[in-house]
This record gives C-alpha cells, structure tokens and sequence, in this order.
C-alpha cells in the first residue's frame, strides 16, 4: 500500500509493522493507518531549560513514571513523516481515529504532519493540511513538530558546495576531511550475500547500537530482527555507506531512493574511532557527493542535529504534531507550557 506522505519504499513499513520497536504495539487502523503505542516521555522534545527545571522539582524521582505514560501515536518511527490514506477524506479520517483511541490513552498523538513540504507533491500537501484543521475542530492541539533536514542537488561538482561556506567553515570542513583518506569507503546493497551471516548482521546492529546509547533521545529502539529484515531484503534496496578504518568496519549509513531522492536513515559508528576520524562529517559530503554521482535531485538528511545540520548548508521543512489530551484540567495546564516543546525552529532561523 502507497500512502500519502510517504518517502520510504513500502518494505520499510511492512518491516515496521512486522518487527515494532522494542516494546511498541503497532497496528493499523480501521482506515488502514499506522499506529503505534509505547511509553513516552512527554520531556522528550522539551527544550533543555525547561527540561532542568521540571527535574530539580522537589522529590522529581518519586513521582517522574507520571510524566512516561502509555502513548498512542498515529504514525510510524521508520516513516518522515505522518503516513495517512485518502481512503477517506480528512474529516472523516480525524473523527475516526478519535473515536477509536481518544478515550483509551491519556495522550494520543498524531506525529509529523507535514506543512507545505518541499519534498511532496500538491496533493499530499493539501491533504496534510485539510487533516491538520479537521483534528483541531476534533479538539486537539497544535504543538509545532521537528526541523527535517534536506539539501537540493542543485550544484555540479563538491567545489560548488564548499564555495557555498564561508572561508573560516569551508577551512574547517576541509580540516576535518582529511580523515577521510585514511577510510575504505564502499557502498553496499541489501540483499548482497554478506548479510546472510550472522557474524555481519550481529556486527551492524551493534553499531546501531552505539550510535543510539550514546544519543540523548531515546524512544525507538530498533530490534536485532527488523536489522536483518532490512539488511536482507532485496526489494527495498538499501544504499549501505560502509567506513572501513585499518580493515575493521567503524561506520555506515543506510539510506533508501525514493522518488529519486537520497532518504538517509540510519547510522551506525564505532566510538571514540568515528569522532577521531570526524566520521559524520565525512558521511555527510560522501552522501552529497553519492547523491550528485547518481544524478538524484535531493538528500533527505532526517531529523536529528538540526544545529549541526544547519551549519552543513542543509535546509530545513517543518511539522506539526497533534496532540488530544484526555484530561481536560491536563489539557488546560498543558498549553501554557507548549512553547517550550517547539524548539528546533528556533535552532534552524
């Protein structure tokens, strides 16, 4: 099934749906739209400020479990964005999901609906928007969403991004480029022979591994079985990026073509080798000059590190959440703290 919004091969998604994250509940709807559910921290996306000031409230260990209740979400981790269906039209699609889970969670989120994305058609747009409107007149509330990070490939050759850079930036990415001559960089594609052993598949996961114990958001952890199911299916096609550092594999990216489009969607790295051989920097100007060589027209760069994304020349598109809150005095309270839950705008203009 082809949804709107949708930049992944549809493989992704039934891997999704076959293999949810570690301790998610994933079905779909009547309509036929993801959703998933699992605890959630509601300080995930707060700004760090507010965030230190809830956590240095007097006796914030005893009573934290209340601020990780059981979540639904319309939506999917492995998708940019919100994947919808026009099965049925907006109205009907955002009074049927309330009436089939408003009452049953204490939160029910509707994640990453796009607004005027760049990277979708008229159509999607239009409905995205339609949808946004019917789930407010259904009583929910607007919180602006993530920054999605993505560059046009509108320029010839890799001296044409640098001269993008002022000089004292373009100095330090030329710096920090350097590693990139004591790497092996190869690309591979899923479904090669390698990934039938378990000694590769064991050695992927566990760089996903590192990469998301070391990040400062987690939420969705990916399970051994949905690696595999992605490393080994042929049909969706993964583009694997693999960094090889004295013979021995310190990173990867696995991105996905979609509409001609680069989608890059995960990383795997080796730590402290991948900061010492500035690593993500490196990917990034290998996924641009990767996307440049196959003639696509954009790199879909995903939603972490805006700051650093930014800095990278990237541009950004915006989304908006959601959000029906059960308890109405929670409801009430709840607004007046939104603002401190829309920081990535902030980071990125």
């Amino acid at each position: 099934m082809k949804y709107i919004n949708q930049l992944e091969p549809n493989e992704l998604i039934d891997n999704f749906l076959a293999h949810p994250p570690q301790d998610f509940s994933v079905w779909l709807s009547e309509d036929g739209v993801p959703i998933f559910s699992a605890k959630f921290d509601l300080l995930t996306t707060a700004d760090d400020d507010f965030r230190h000031k809830v956590q240095k409230f007097p006796f914030y260990n005893k009573w934290r479990r209340y601020l990780k209740p059981h979540t639904c979400f319309v939506g999917a981790t492995v998708s940019e964005y919100a994947l919808l269906t026009d099965n049925v039209d907006a109205n009907q699609l955002a009074e049927h999901l309330k009436a089939a889970y408003a009452k049953q969670y204490p939160f029910f989120i509707v994640k990453d609906i796009p607004v005027a994305s760049p990277l979708l058609n008229e159509k999607d747009n239009h409905y995205s928007m339609h949808f946004i409107s019917s789930l407010k007149e259904n009583g929910f509330i607007e919180v602006e969403g993530q920054a999605l990070a993505w560059v046009p490939i509108d320029f010839a050759n890799m001296d044409e991004v640098f001269l993008r850079f002022s000089y004292s930036r373009r100095k330090n990415f030329r710096r920090k480029l350097r590693s990139r001559e004591k790497l092996n960089i190869n690309v591979l594609h899923s479904g090669d022979d390698c990934f039938f052993d378990d000694t590769v598949l064991d050695e992927y996961y566990q760089l996903y591994l590192n990469v998301y114990q070391q990040s400062e958001i987690h939420f969705d952890l990916l399970t051994k079985p949905f690696f595999t199911q992605l490393l080994q299916c042929k049909i969706q096609n993964a583009h694997i990026v693999t960094y090889h550092y004295n013979d021995r594999l310190v990173g990867f990216n696995i991105c996905f073509v979609v509409n001609n489009m680069l989608v890059d969607k995960y990383i795997g790295m080796v730590y402290p080798q991948a900061r010492e051989l500035n690593l993500y920097f490196i990917s990034w100007f290998v996924n641009l000059e990767y996307a440049l060589q196959q003639g696509f027209s954009h790199y879909i760069a995903g939603w972490t590190d805006p700051e650093v994304k930014a800095s990278l020349g990237a541009k950004f598109t915006f989304t908006k959440h959601l959000v029906y809150i059960r308890n109405p005095l929670l409801k009430t309270v709840l607004r007046r703290f939104i603002g401190h839950f829309e920081s990535d705008k902030e980071k990125v203009t």
